[in-house]
């Protein structure tokens, strides 16, 4: 409605858009309004696309073990991935240039959470351990196969990883880029705001930047009715843990409707309702969650980490890699070269934010 081609695309397995637009949406971009396109996308047919492959040799090694080959194609498909996947397709929509604005309706699992990690896990493989694999497969492939009597990975196998993990890089330049951000949506309930907030941790851990959150489903206010002014109170004491919880960042407040808000019509009225008539795309304010400052005799390497004390955090040194673990979450930062040959002087957790220190080794 503010003039911007816009694509609403969802990756999610359990699509929705179709029936919040009241409309047959497809695979493919799906015009329901001026200037507003919506998507599902076939996450198995991406699946197929950038996983075919890799899945055929993975079978072929499972096959020769004995395996059933209906429990080895089950086996062989990574638990999420075809969400993960379909991400890819969000690439190809970027690099397309027909819209203005792309908004990604992702499936609400802790599982997409980790697997955001993908692309920098991959990257890290690729860089130290790839390349070497693919030189002794190559060099050792005819004696490990008699020997072993497993298949070994052909070319075209390694050229699909390679081709993959490419593709998932460019998705997390996007995502972590600086005109993409994520907006959590929650409930005012007391386990929907401890999911929220531990999605809050590890979307920073790992660099997307969180630009605000939307409270669903708030109960408007009602006078006379003892059963609905339970309901208020206690959504209000979490609507005041969840302004607590999010500090710094908009919280946004949408009271639950007399009826579901199906179409273009309806749920333009509910973006006005939410955003007051706001800018709904207004740049994100803030620092980036990865910041690397330079100080006298060294550089500070900071880290939003909201809702994380020092207890919380486990940090190490490999190599040219810095280990942060937080919680069942592990992400391995690679340091840029100017830093990969300081030491680190220090770290410690200020309101939310892990610092690290870093000096020059002495000659």
């Amino acid at each position: 409605r503010s003039g911007l081609r816009t694509l609403v695309l969802s990756t999610d397995a359990a699509h929705s858009l179709a029936d919040a637009y009241g409309a047959t949406v497809g695979p493919e971009p799906t015009p329901i309004a001026d200037r507003l396109w919506v998507q599902q996308v076939d996450a198995q047919l991406r699946f197929e696309q950038s996983w075919a492959a890799i899945q055929g040799y993975l079978m072929a090694v499972l096959d020769v073990a004995g395996v059933d080959p209906v429990a080895a194609e089950e086996l062989t498909v990574i638990p999420g991935a075809e969400e993960v996947l379909a991400l890819l397709e969000l690439r190809l929509q970027a690099r397309s240039g027909h819209y203005d604005v792309i908004v990604v309706d992702c499936a609400p699992t802790a599982e997409t959470l980790r697997l955001l990690a993908l692309p920098e896990a991959l990257g890290w493989y690729m860089t130290r351990v790839f390349p070497v694999e693919r030189r002794v497969v190559r060099a050792l492939k005819p004696v490990l196969t008699r020997a072993a009597g497993v298949p070994m990975p052909e070319d075209t196998v390694f050229d699909a990883v390679e081709r993959l993990h490419r593709e998932l890089d460019e998705v997390r330049d996007l995502l972590v880029g600086e005109d993409s951000s994520v907006r959590l949506v929650l409930t005012p309930e007391s386990v929907v705001l401890a999911e929220a907030r531990r999605s809050y941790t590890t979307l920073s851990l790992f660099g997307y930047t969180v630009d605000g959150v939307v409270a669903n489903r708030v109960f408007p206010r009602a006078e006379g009715d003892p059963w609905r002014d339970g309901w208020v109170a206690a959504q209000d004491a979490v609507l005041a843990q969840v302004d607590q919880s999010f500090a710094g960042l908009p919280v946004w407040r949408s009271d639950y409707q007399a009826s579901e808000p199906v179409g273009v019509d309806a749920l333009t009225q509910l973006a006005q309702d939410v955003y007051d008539h706001g800018d709904p795309l207004a740049v994100p304010a803030g620092p980036r969650p990865l910041r690397i400052t330079r100080t006298d005799g060294g550089s500070l390497l900071r880290l939003s980490l909201p809702n994380v004390a020092s207890p919380d955090v486990d940090l190490a040194r490999n190599g040219d890699d810095l280990v942060l673990t937080v919680g069942a979450y592990r992400r391995l930062l690679t340091l840029p070269t100017g830093l990969s040959r300081h030491r680190i002087a220090g770290a410690r957790v200020d309101q939310g934010e892990l610092q690290v220190r870093f000096e020059e080794r002495a000659p």
